[in-house]
């Protein structure tokens, strides 16, 4: 991997992929959900949909068009911590993908009438949530976990903050944080460095003023203590239910530790939930465990559906599974499992140009060490049985965990 620093404050990664013939390449504002005032919920989001609207040289149409038609495709996300401006094309097409999404990030229109039809849109978003049980409920969980922290906050904001978001305030989010001080570029995929910087170079990223730099404040994070909540549903056949809780932070040394057992748990069909819960007691149809990692703490936890009458027999039978690693731990043949199954979902993620793309921004994102594969390989490879203990005592105690249930019926 190949890193500069430029002048003007932009950091440039970039990874060739020998074999590859196209590239992989994104753009993260260091400016999100996590940065946001409780009464501008969502201003993030709504930014990153108001750039498509236009810019100084195409319009919307043209945006969309301006990739597709070369076989490429264009697309932007927002998380709890960055926006992101992503493009896969051809290699031949790089210059393309870099000029459309410069234009976007720093010369977009930002019109009033075309925010009058975007928030139509990004309320739409918000009822398509509403309407889907299995993901309204990670936002409740993420409010019962958080509280009024930013981390509890939802990415789409409110039906409230939605309608009373202006122009003015997207402008202002816009002018303080889309600038190249606050810009992690990353490529992957037939790219080399040098070419990398002179595609940047004519495509206007360098003749962009660093701005303002100086960190946007973030309040310390508070946990919720363990409890449970319901949101009563008698529209919806199945009660959808996360039991989970404080997860590892992307700096944390435990996080191969934490990978490991998160896997065995729920990872897939071998997982020992999904044997247990669906295999065994045909009480799901979907059991699986997730996780997320910030700068500064994380999140995890388990996700069930199951029809109300069983549904208190599914989570009791999740938190047997639970309860037995946060006692016990993995035996040796399972950490041997896993460490196979680690090592060959890691490999097999970086095969990707993509995902090589977001390897390389996150080394600048949270200030870590770029790993080779056998460098990653090796440090699952030094996993032991007394480090899985102690990670599975201190995060998997279904004890300490938040349960959250939408539905015709309560669990507890």
């Amino acid at each position: 991997m190949h890193r500069t620093d430029l002048p003007n404050g932009l950091t440039v990664l970039s990874e060739a992929v020998p074999g590859a013939r196209s590239v992989a390449f994104g753009a993260w504002v260091r400016a999100a959900t996590l940065h946001e005032h409780p009464e501008q919920m969502g201003v993030s989001h709504l930014l990153e949909h108001m750039v498509f609207k236009g810019t100084r040289s195409r319009s919307a149409q043209e945006i969309a068009l301006s990739l597709e038609t070369l076989g490429g495709s264009l697309d932007a996300y927002t998380e709890r911590e960055h926006t992101s401006y992503q493009a896969r094309v051809l290699d031949e097409h790089l210059a393309e993908a870099a000029h459309v999404i410069g234009e976007l990030i720093f010369h977009p229109l930002l019109r009033s009438e075309d925010l009058a039809l975007e928030r139509k849109v990004i309320l739409e978003e918000i009822s398509m949530v509403e309407d889907t049980p299995d993901d309204i409920i990670f936002d409740v969980h993420n409010r019962a976990l958080w509280g009024d922290h930013p981390h509890g906050f939802a990415i789409l904001g409110t039906r409230d903050t939605v309608k009373t978001l202006d122009v003015p305030d997207i402008r202002a989010l816009h002018a303080r944080a889309y600038h190249p001080g606050r810009l992690v570029v990353a490529a992957s995929g037939r790219v080399e460095h040098e070419q990398l910087l002179e595609t940047l170079r004519q495509t206007g990223w360098m003749d962009i003023p660093k701005g303002d730099v100086t960190p946007f404040p973030v309040d310390p994070v508070e946990v919720a203590g363990p409890h449970a909540e319901h949101i009563k549903r008698k529209d919806i056949g199945q009660t959808h239910i996360v039991l989970g809780g404080q997860g590892i932070a992307h700096g944390d040394d435990r996080r191969y530790a934490f990978a490991l057992i998160d896997m065995l748990l729920g990872g897939g069909m071998s997982s020992r939930l999904f044997q247990r819960v669906r295999e065994e007691l045909g009480l799901a149809y979907s059991v699986h465990s997730f996780s997320s990692a910030y700068a500064d703490t994380g999140s995890h936890g388990v996700y069930l559906a199951s029809a109300p009458e069983t549904a208190q027999q599914a989570i009791d039978a999740v938190r047997e599974v639970l309860r037995g690693v946060a006692l016990n731990g993995l035996t040796a043949s399972e950490l041997a499992a896993g460490k196979r199954q680690l090592r060959g979902q890691l490999v097999m993620s970086m095969e990707g140009v993509s995902s090589r793309m977001y390897r390389a921004a996150t080394t600048a994102l949270y200030g870590e060490p770029f790993r080779t594969i056998d460098e990653l390989m090796a440090l699952v490879d030094a996993i032991d049985e007394d480090q899985v203990r102690d990670v599975a005592r201190d995060f998997f105690d279904p004890d300490r965990h938040i349960l959250v249930s939408l539905g015709p019926k309560a669990v507890r």
